[in-house]
């Protein structure tokens, strides 16, 4: 078994500020203990002290508070960054995004390592405005996606660490040595190699305003967020790509789990379910990955497999909509709201399906839930970093309206 001597990360490193409210300590240091999870000191979350200014959150509606924050963050660029931030909306920029700690080779805009405090303030104010604010959703589970990708960097860095965390999953090649395969250099002050919270990108698609069409991105190892605006409304919150590694980790007295709500709201839905339910909900094939992760646009399966909700009882089926619950709750409450009626509207033609441990606590473990609209999968892959342990990756996506009914796939 594992003890909290078995794994001890030191770190001799210059002090970073590439993300707002975060900073990486000169002694910076993770332990992995016996339990699974991590202990790091010297490491803080991003985005703690974000705030949308007054003006923007005067507006009327949400698209147009975000359009209000999208704008005021391109008064604080150059105009060599803006290029970089303000594209085209086309299907080549839109669908120009990865789960893998990939730098700009595999997204667009520009990253917060490319960026002063202020400036960095300013994009996270953006993605602040056009999510969730509850704890453990939205905007908070995606600046502990950033921190943890601060974990993942420390770890690496550390030689000890590194060789002893492990192998990487099953069918994803070897453990990398470096940069990301084709990633190039790190941008700019981003140090920890592939891993860090410098390493995310923000773009926007479209000039964005209340009169238009536009799109919202921001992303990196572990997270991709686009959102769709048509006018004064949001009409699009997918593709949403989140996943995590470590899965857990403390800093003083914080204890960061941030996908751990989905995860049990995905169990208990399962657990929810009879002895016969379960074996008909049952998939026979084997996951390593989620099936409609980047570049998987429009791929949906033909035939939905597994076990239909019609046939559970009304208590079995408010278990369905919390596990929905637990993606779309991390978007603007009034879209949320919306969005979930439109999935309750279809439950009776939605189905669940899983493959492996229905606990979803080992490698390959595997759940979806597939209806006229709503997608999501989560499922556990063995760790990058920390091999020892499982990591999860998840993606939520709509059949109508991926990238807001924008093209056609």
């Amino acid at each position: 078994m594992l003890t909290r001597s078995t794994i001890y990360i030191s770190l001799c490193i210059g002090l970073l500020a590439n993300t707002a409210n975060s900073a990486i300590a000169r002694d910076a240091s993770a332990m992995l203990n016996h339990d699974g999870s991590v202990t790091v000191t010297g490491i803080t979350q991003p985005g703690q002290d974000i705030k949308v200014s007054q003006s923007c959150l005067a507006q009327t509606n949400q698209a147009a508070m975000v359009a209000c924050t999208a704008n005021k963050f391109l008064e604080t660029l150059s105009d060599k960054q803006e290029a970089k931030v303000l594209l085209d909306l086309t299907k080549e920029n839109s669908t120009a995004w990865s789960n893998l700690p990939c730098g700009s080779r595999c997204r667009v805009g520009i990253s917060l390592g490319d960026l002063s405090t202020e400036q960095v303030a300013a994009a996270l104010a953006v993605v602040k405005a056009a999510s969730s604010a509850n704890v453990n959703d939205g905007f908070s589970e995606m600046m502990q996606i950033l921190m943890a990708d601060d974990v993942l960097g420390a770890a690496q860095s550390s030689e000890k660490g590194y060789r002893q965390a492990g192998t990487p999953p099953r069918g994803k090649g070897p453990r990398p040595d470096g940069p990301p395969p084709n990633a190039g250099p790190p941008p700019r002050g981003a140090g920890f190699g592939g891993y860090s919270s410098a390493n995310y990108f923000i773009a926007f698609l479209g000039t964005p305003g209340t009169r238009n069409t536009w799109q919202l991105q921001f992303g990196g190892h572990h997270l991709a967020l686009l959102k769709t605006y048509t006018a004064d409304r949001e009409v699009g919150d997918t593709p949403t790509f989140v996943g995590i590694e470590p899965k857990v980790w403390t800093d003083g007295e914080n204890v960061h789990a941030p996908l751990e709500q989905k995860r049990q709201a995905m169990v208990a839905m399962l657990a929810g379910l009879t002895t016969t339910q379960l074996a008909a909900a049952k998939i026979d094939a084997a996951f390593s990955d989620v099936l409609l992760g980047p570049g998987a646009d429009g791929k949906f399966p033909e035939t939905k497999v597994g076990l239909p909700v019609a046939e559970l009882d009304v208590s079995q089926k408010q278990l369905v909509l919390a596990a929905m619950n637990g993606w779309v709750r991390d978007t603007a409450p009034d879209t949320a709201d919306t969005t979930m009626t439109d999935y309750k509207a279809g439950l009776d033609q939605t189905y669940i399906a899983y493959s492996g441990n229905r606990m979803l606590s080992n490698h390959a473990d595997y759940v979806r839930i597939d209806g006229p609209r709503v997608w999501i999968e989560f499922v556990c892959q063995d760790g990058v970093v920390y091999g020892n342990q499982i990591h999860y990756h998840t993606v939520w996506r709509d059949h109508e309206t991926d990238y807001g009914a924008v093209y056609r796939f």
